[in-house]
């Protein structure tokens, strides 16, 4: 048994606690991680808000890395010592899904129960498969991916959700092609991720939008080509005189807004796509015109965790981002403090943080 601090939430809305709870021994193909870095995302914050229900207490978190200190029966290629991605992607690599290529979408891997011990006795939820509002988890070594020893861990963590949501939207899921042009709607931290994926897709036009100039400064800088604010009157206009009355190939819903949802289709030329990557509250329902969508062959699709293949894409971006062609430290907007967790996270429901991210040690 393994005794760490961890931040509990046990009640929608509240603070979250710093307490004492205890890891169980690592099952079968599972590992224990000793975290050096987690960061905060607005999913996180969403279920603690109670968004989308769940079981409570909960320790929530699942953008991390670390070290591994303990292996279960049965664990490959994983050692103790060796730095890992944590990630919220379990996949058991033989069902329909994991068969075809979507391990995103993997449905033989249920979610493993006991894991986390609170100090009376009682279990706590280990939410998303992860539970990295601590110093340490158990994961199915599935949820892991292989991290070079020097790229430091802040930085790392960031490729466990937010990066890897965005640019996978754009490459995996939407398959943007060099020349076609791009709306991403918010620029918050994955709408960053996926503007820098159609940068690096070579989009002809990346045109993002935001209700803050801010966000839309920092969009410019991860490779948005124009910015135009989502308050502006009658923004698909806008949209026609950038791309010469073409619209745009492919629209990115990076945000859980309605009304963006609601705008998305408006700005899609004929025969494009919109991407539903941000998430709404349960219940929220967005208005459409199956006439248009039918007559000009438009469509939406969703795409989860960017349909990540972590095999296949972690490296790849490892590589990209030691090329310097891809923008981690930039992402960085604050580290605080386990026992800052709540500080970190106010800061982040105020808008202005690309990503806040929990130092462990």
């Amino acid at each position: 048994m393994t005794k760490v601090k961890a931040a509990v939430c046990h009640a929608f809305g509240q603070d979250l606690r710093i307490e004492e709870i205890t890891l169980r021994p690592p099952d079968l193909a599972e590992v224990e991680v000793r975290l050096e870095a987690v960061a905060i995302c607005h999913s996180d914050i969403s279920y603690m808000d109670g968004a989308w229900g769940g079981d409570l207490p909960a320790v929530y978190g699942h953008e991390a890395a670390g070290r591994i200190t303990a292996v279960g029966a049965g664990v490959t290629g994983y050692r103790v010592g060796q730095k890992v991605l944590v990630t919220l992607i379990k996949s058991c690599g033989t069902c329909g899904p994991c068969a075809g290529g979507a391990p995103v979408y993997c449905d033989g891997t249920p979610a493993a129960e006991g894991a986390i011990t609170l100090a009376d006795g009682s279990t706590a939820l280990k939410a998303m498969n992860c539970g990295a509002f601590a110093e340490a988890v158990v994961v199915h070594q599935s949820q892991l991916a292989p991290l070079p020893d020097d790229m430091p861990s802040d930085v790392a963590s960031l490729l466990a959700c937010g990066v890897i949501t965005g640019i996978g939207a754009v490459v995996n899921t939407g398959r943007v092609r060099p020349g076609q042009n791009v709306v991403v709607i918010g620029a918050g931290g994955v709408g960053l991720n996926t503007i820098q994926g159609a940068r690096i897709a070579g989009a002809a036009r990346i045109i993002a939008m935001d209700m803050s100039e801010d966000k839309l400064e920092d969009a410019r800088a991860f490779g948005a080509t124009d910015a135009l604010l989502a308050t502006g009157d009658k923004p698909w206009e806008a949209v026609a005189r950038i791309t010469g009355g073409r619209m745009a190939d492919a629209v990115f819903v990076t945000v859980g807004a309605i009304p963006a949802y609601d705008l998305a289709l408006r700005l899609l030329g004929k025969g494009g796509m919109a991407y539903a990557v941000g998430m709404p509250h349960s219940g929220a329902k967005a208005e459409y015109e199956p006439v248009i969508i039918a007559a000009v062959g438009q469509g939406m699709k969703g795409s989860k965790m960017g349909d990540t293949v972590l095999a296949r894409d972690i490296p790849w971006m490892v590589d990209m981002y030691g090329q310097g062609r891809l923008k981690l430290d930039e992402l960085i907007s604050g580290r605080w403090r386990l026992d800052q967790i709540n500080e970190a996270i106010a800061d982040t429901k105020t808008g202005h943080a690309r990503r806040n991210v929990i130092v462990l040690s």
